[in-house]
């Protein structure tokens, strides 16, 4: 079998058992330290794509995409809908009534943001449909002023369903007794959990009737309409071109970008920093085989001139310690770019096994947008940080290689 001399000795340098210790010792310690390193790597950046992703299916699944409001009543919705729906860039349109205020339970007050939706519609532009524990959307009957509340919110007033609770509007009304906050009874009907604290402790959902009433506004009445767009990112973009298009003083678009894109843009840089971070853990450890390399070939210099004096070449003598550093990284990275597969995919279990042994929650509602840690392990990260470990390692082979190869027979075995 073929193999060139160069390969086949800095292989049996790889594997032979040396004559000190210390340098195995270093080799191993190299090689570990790279797949630590890569392993680390790997996972830091699935947990990261894990964030984005569930922002992205999660949150902004549940928050308009892009949204043409009015400051007053809109009362032909349907007919705007339609001509927003015309839009390339528009897959649906839902009517929506939205307002804030306070829900009240005994003694428990909690700040809500209320959603006046249309049950038919609304799954066409969100997620909520996936996420229910108890009731659905079409328990949310006209008239019946039946509420959807998030489990958090739930378990904070101290509801379940069939509950009433006490909407409270932040405007007052005027009596002959003085003024008085307007409050209206809901039917809690219905559960959900998305596993975001913002959803599931700040958001109630009502018919979109019983939410003009609650605004005064005829039932049919709506205060804007809900887009789901093709691409979310294209966001910005279509609602100017709709904004443009409409020319209307009392209308007004916004989109995604004004309420969550700092959270959005913060995560990319956070991935961004964080890997640029990595990497030169990546490139510390690839490194240390210059000093392994160095002391390998301190250590064979007799070796190399018994070598060279059979007729090895300088450039044959370079490339026997490239191999050799060379099988080093390759080893290494394989072996935590293994390793890292295997934490990116169980990293979420393993944290929740932790969280239930501790007793105490890593990621708590009241401060992250979500209350678990996600991971998405993506292959083009995984060949990103496998390449650029070879590359490091290889990179850090050449200056002890390039010794190795100027290292003179006649001085080096002057004392032998």
């Amino acid at each position: 079998m073929f193999r060139p001399l160069s390969v086949f000795i800095g292989m049996r340098y790889t594997r032979a058992k040396r004559r000190s210790h210390f340098i195995s010792f270093i080799s191993l310690t190299s090689m570990l330290g790279l797949a630590l390193g890569v392993m680390v790597m790997i996972l830091v950046l699935s947990v990261m794509n894990g964030f984005d992703r569930e922002l992205r299916t999660r949150i902004l699944g549940m928050v308009p995409q892009a949204a043409v409001q009015s400051f007053n009543p809109i009362k032909d919705w349907h007919g705007l809908a339609e001509k927003l729906g015309q839009h390339p860039h528009v897959q649906a349109v839902a009517p929506f009534v939205q307002t804030q205020g306070m829900l009240s339970h005994d003694d428990q007050v909690l700040p809500v943001m209320v959603d006046g939706i249309d049950p038919a519609e609304e799954d066409k532009v969100s997620v909520i449909g996936n996420y229910f524990r108890e009731g659905s959307l079409q328990s949310l009957k006209p008239g019946e002023f039946g509420m959807i509340l998030g489990t958090l919110a739930a378990e904070r007033l101290g509801v379940t369903v069939g509950d009433k609770v006490t909407f409270i509007a932040p405007d007052v009304v005027v009596t002959p007794a003085g003024l008085f906050p307007r409050m209206k009874r809901f039917t809690v009907v219905g559960l959900f959990k998305v596993g975001a604290g913002e959803l599931d402790a700040g958001l109630a959902l009502v018919n979109i009737s019983d939410a003009a009433r609650l605004q005064r506004w005829q039932a049919s009445d709506v205060q804007g309409l809900r887009l789901k767009l093709d691409d979310l990112f294209q966001a910005p973009r279509v609602a100017w071109e709709l904004g443009r298009e409409l020319q209307d003083q009392d209308l007004f678009t916004r989109d995604w970008t004004r309420s969550h894109g700092n959270l959005y843009r913060a995560i990319g840089m956070q991935k961004a920093m964080i890997g640029l971070l990595l990497l030169l853990i990546v490139a510390v450890a690839a490194f240390n085989i210059i000093s392994t390399l160095v002391m390998v070939v301190n250590d064979k210099r007799s070796d190399i001139a018994i070598l060279r004096t059979l007729g090895m070449t300088p450039r044959q003598i370079m490339a026997t310690f490239m191999v050799q550093g060379s099988i080093i990284g390759v080893v290494g990275t394989l072996t935590g770019a293994l390793l890292g597969i295997l934490a990116a995919l169980n990293v979420s279990a393993a944290v929740d096994w932790l969280e239930s042994l501790l007793g105490t929650r890593f990621l708590n509602e009241d401060v992250y947008f979500i209350s678990y840690l996600p991971s998405q392990l993506l292959p083009g990260d995984l060949i990103m940080v496998c390449c650029a470990a070879l590359l490091l390692s290889f990179l850090a082979t050449l200056y002890p290689a390039w010794r190795a190869a100027r290292t003179q027979p006649a001085e080096a075995l002057r004392y032998e």
